[in-house]
């Protein structure tokens, strides 16, 4: 093998270290660790929303707040950890497989995660300082929040890395890192799903504010992942696991007993109150695997394509579920309708229950779908971009 090394060009070289399969690539344990930690991590995010629904917040040092924190410490140090090996350590294979980064060397996903993880730990006294403050947040999208989330986005990234350039690079365990990446995918989509949640309630879906924060946000995600996998049907298989992760948490958390801590206090809550009804992106998504299999086209005429098949589908399946979780077949511990948190008056309530209607000043309700349309049309053209440049990352 040193023979065959030193006979190589220094052109080829580092290809020639990169296609070194299994048993001979370092830090195989990496990428799943990093995919492990960014599901402590979501669980961590959807628990800690629960907790502020349900009992409201009585410490930073919370099991919801330690849970995303320890995520982002697995994901980071690991990370750390495997920089300091690749840059100091001997494994020309390490090296190979590592990019530069202020003399130091390690794989692209690992340099993200350690951002993500920096971002993460500064929100945290960020946030307690924010608390003490100005009092509870009335909103998901405040400044610690934000920070936070930068860090749990980039994490999610940079397993999304690993995990891809472990699929473009191996043999031997290709299956198992194409199914990493699926469920880094569906991390991601997660992440985007619950920062959209203060635009998404069920009577908020019939809205054209609704469907264009949606499609700016969601195609890009199934896109990436259509793109980017190996697998044929991967849009489709991200997005069920995503609803997947979402609705065990949601079937499970609600059978834990809790009891509010703060005022005021309007509804009766004896378990905790989890999360709502996930969006129905699955549909969409077929959609897109669809389009993507069939359709050969330049991203400048497939996005658009891409958009208007994902916006159909979306508003065919989800503007009647909307209408189905109004009513009172939805009230209850399968599809979560009154999912209403402690401080909700009865006016909260009976406004939870109608439809609203979009801003006043808005444009039509046409031109909001035209909109979305564009936005999904820009969303896609990202995701398609983005997800060309990942079928080449091997590092």
């Amino acid at each position: 093998m040193e023979t065959t090394l030193r006979r190589t060009t220094p052109k080829y070289a580092t290809r020639a270290l990169e296609d070194q399969r299994d048993d001979s690539s370092p830090f195989a344990w990496h990428a799943p660790t990093v995919v492990y930690g960014a599901v402590a991590m979501m669980v961590g995010v959807y628990w800690d929303i629960s907790w502020h629904m349900s009992i409201g917040r009585d410490s930073f040092w919370t099991p919801a707040h330690l849970l995303i924190q320890a995520g982002g410490l697995i994901a980071g140090l690991t990370s750390g950890w495997v920089a300091m090996r690749t840059t100091f350590g001997s494994d020309p294979i390490a090296k190979a497989n590592a990019v530069s980064f202020w003399g130091f060397r390690a794989p692209l996903g690992a340099w993200v995660c350690i951002w993500g993880c920096l971002a993460m730990v500064t929100s945290a006294p960020f946030d307690d300082w924010w608390h003490n403050a100005y009092g509870l947040d009335v909103r998901i999208i405040s400044p610690p929040h934000t920070v936070l989330a930068l860090g749990i986005g980039a994490i999610g990234v940079g397993a999304l890395l690993l995990t891809l350039a472990w699929q473009n690079r191996e043999t031997r365990y290709r299956r198992l890192a194409t199914w990493l990446f699926l469920v880094a995918g569906a991390l991601l989509l997660m992440d985007r799903a619950i920062m959209l949640t203060e635009f998404s309630g069920k009577n908020q879906q019939h809205t054209g504010s609704f469907y264009r924060v949606s499609m700016l946000a969601y195609p890009l995600a199934v896109v990436v992942m259509a793109k980017a996998s190996k697998l044929k049907w991967a849009a489709t298989l991200t997005s069920a696991i995503f609803m997947g992760i979402m609705l065990v948490l949601m079937w499970t958390i609600q059978q834990f007993p809790a009891t509010p801590k703060l005022g005021p206090i309007y509804q009766n809550i004896t378990h905790m109150v989890a999360m709502a009804f996930p969006v129905l992106i699955v549909v969409p998504a077929v959609g897109v695997d669809l389009v993507m299999q069939r359709v050969r086209a330049r991203p400048l005429v497939l996005a658009p394509l891409l958009s208007a098949v994902f916006l159909t589908l979306f508003i065919a399946v989800q503007w009647p579920f909307a209408t189905f979780l109004m009513t009172e077949s939805a009230r209850n511990a399968f599809f979560n309708a009154d999912n209403f948190v402690y401080w909700l008056s009865p006016a909260g309530v009976e406004w939870s229950r109608t439809f609203q209607q979009d801003e006043p000043g808005s444009p039509p309700f046409a031109m909001q779908l035209f909109i979305a349309f564009l936005l999904g049309t820009f969303s896609s053209y990202v995701g398609l971009w983005f997800g060309q440049w990942m079928t080449r990352v091997r590092r």
